[in-house]
């Protein structure tokens, strides 16, 4: 059985009020809220924490896959389909 893996691309706003995911751009990606500062990882980590958390995944389910010094990210889900993912951001 083949599992299920779909990267996403995300733009990132550290320091922002709260953790959320705001949305997404005309481009496709995903706008992601979070307040820790981009310093020693700790935006990176705080973007998965809150993309498993909005989409209902274990955290070792979603992985920062390239741009760990960008404000544009491509995230790893593993577990959902395309579909599935947007219908739960969606919500």
């Amino acid at each position: 059985m083949t599992e299920l893996v779909v990267t996403l691309a995300v733009r990132v706003t550290p320091r922002a009020d709260r953790n959320s995911v705001a949305g997404v751009r005309s481009d496709g990606a995903v706008l992601v809220r979070v307040t820790a500062a981009p310093t020693d990882g700790q935006a990176n980590k705080a973007v998965v924490e809150t993309l498993a958390e909005a989409l209902k995944l274990k955290k070792n389910q979603v992985s920062l896959v390239s741009g760990e010094t960008s404000r544009d990210k491509r995230i790893q889900i593993c577990g959902l389909s395309a579909q599935e993912i947007k219908s739960r951001l969606e919500s």
